[in-house]
């Protein structure tokens, strides 16, 4: 895995901690984060967007009901279409595949486009170990490829960086002149980008969706880079995680339509390659050779789980943006390749790994949010309590939160314990903030937490129970006549 400002590798907390630190960071996912959000809100606004969630979300079951046979069906037509299928159950199968197609073709250099699942199985460091180079094409992922990092969000995989950060890049790596201008920057990338598209001979691409009546597999981007990886090399290779389908064309461009509005607020995205085979005679461009890698890689374990729901994720980031914990920490304080809240119901549940990522489940303040926002209507908060709640049943709660947790079941369980310690906090709380003004700034250990950010506000002085004792008491005198 590549290298971040952020040690990804550290333990949860510390990664949390780094993040937060990082003032520039704060800066960055503030202006695309809610820029993101609110382009996405009236791109939705502008059509029925709940039907459009509905029938996304309908389409999306019917797959994962009908994987096995839309699978198959989506190979045959893919052979028939004269490309190859290979099916690989993990990572490590999945990169000895790829390596096998570019000793074949004797490729020496590869060029991608934006791929989650490439991120996933760690690809380029497997074609690089091998001796190839791999170029990132897509503008974000080429710039955090110079810089070492890995991407920290599913669409925008440089969201974590200003215009300064990559300024700095730029002129450490390609020799640019300093200069805060967008277009020039993007200039200079797109000069030395179409020279490693003239001299690779070999495409590397995800896939947004593929579509099993067709063989087709389809990928949406808004550069361009993504019709030249699938076309201008000899030898194209599509790797896809086997959720990825759409039963019809129909479907397709149903599920375009909600993955683009809800991941930039567009209509439509600039570019939709579509691929269903290698050229043809008579073609004037398009690979010799085509080639789909259908990945597993844990997704099966994640049906026979009850976490199938998850697998609906159509990897729009749309829940990633209204986060309020991915909007403070971002994407490298995850540690996986997938972050925010859709990251932290998967990488739990796929091989993967990373550093305490059973701590990622309560990465999250079950606000709802991302629920509100995802174009499929996963019910992450749901998924993530039930992680939290496998990791309680399998014991692997931390001992304090346990002994906590009785704690509280037992008071809760006897309203005169209920009751004196509510007394009890509502004493304690109001002594000591009356000590400090009016709120508490300082409290102990596991709490300081809280207090090291925000005051808390002392608990009332009187009870819910006692405040309507007394307004029956005034009530009963009024009906007296008292």
């Amino acid at each position: 895995m590549a290298t971040s400002t952020i040690d990804l590798h550290a333990p949860y907390k510390e990664r949390v901690k780094l993040a937060l630190q990082n003032l520039h960071l704060k800066t960055a996912l503030s202006r695309s984060t809610v820029r993101l959000s609110s382009a996405r809100v009236a791109a939705m606004t502008a059509v029925d967007g709940q039907r459009l969630r509905d029938q996304t979300r309908q389409m999306k079951e019917y797959v994962l009901r009908n994987l096995p046979d839309l699978l198959e069906e989506l190979e045959r037509n893919i052979t028939a279409n004269g490309g190859h299928v290979h099916w690989a159950r993990d990572a490590s199968e999945a990169q000895a595949i790829v390596l096998e197609i570019a000793r074949q073709a004797n490729v020496q250099k590869v060029v991608k486009s934006k791929s989650m699942v490439t991120e996933e199985i760690h690809l380029n460091q497997a074609l690089e170990e091998a001796g190839l180079k791999v170029v990132e094409t897509d503008l974000g992922e080429y710039i955090i490829q110079l810089a070492g990092e890995p991407p920290s969000h599913i669409v925008a995989p440089v969201v974590h960086k200003r215009l300064e950060d990559i300024s700095a890049v730029f002129q450490e790596k390609l020799d640019m002149p300093p200069t805060l201008d967008p277009e020039q920057m993007c200039a200079i990338a797109r000069a030395r980008l179409r020279q490693e598209f003239l001299t690779a001979e070999m495409g590397i691409s995800g896939v947004n969706f593929a579509i099993a009546e067709t063989g087709t597999v389809c990928i949406v981007t808004n550069e361009g880079n993504g019709r030249m990886v699938t076309s201008m090399p000899r030898v194209y290779v599509a790797v896809m995680g086997i959720e990825k389908l759409v039963p019809t064309v129909e479907d397709a461009f149903l599920q375009y339509q909600a993955l683009c509005r809800s991941s930039t607020g567009q209509q439509c995205s600039v570019y939709l390659s579509l691929t269903s085979g290698p050229r043809r005679e008579g073609d004037v461009d398009g690979p010799e050779e085509f080639h789909v890698v259908l990945l597993d890689n844990g997704r099966s374990d994640m049906l026979a789980r009850g976490y199938g729901e998850a697998l609906l994720c159509v990897r729009c980031g749309a829940c990633l943006n209204v986060c309020p914990v991915y909007r403070e920490i971002g994407g490298h304080a995850y540690g996986s390749t997938y972050s925010g809240p859709i990251g932290a119901v998967i990488s739990p549940l796929l091989p993967a790994q990373v550093t305490n990522a059973e701590k990622l489940p309560h990465a999250s303040s079950l606000c709802g949010a991302c629920r509100d926002a995802c174009p499929v209507k996963i019910d992450l908060p749901r998924l993530l309590l039930d992680l939290r709640s496998d990791q309680v049943e399998a014991n692997q709660a931390p001992w304090l939160e346990r002994q906590a947790m009785e704690i509280f079941v037992r008071t809760m369980s006897s309203r005169r314990s209920y009751e004196n310690a509510g007394k009890l906090a509502s004493l304690a709380s109001n002594t000591m903030a009356a000590l400090s003004g009016g709120n508490l700034k300082f409290m102990p250990p596991p709490l300081s937490a809280w207090t090291q950010s925000r005051d808390f506000p002392p608990f009332a002085k009187k009870s819910f129970r006692e405040l309507w004792a007394e307004r029956m008491a005034r009530r009963r005198t009024i009906q007296r006549g008292g």
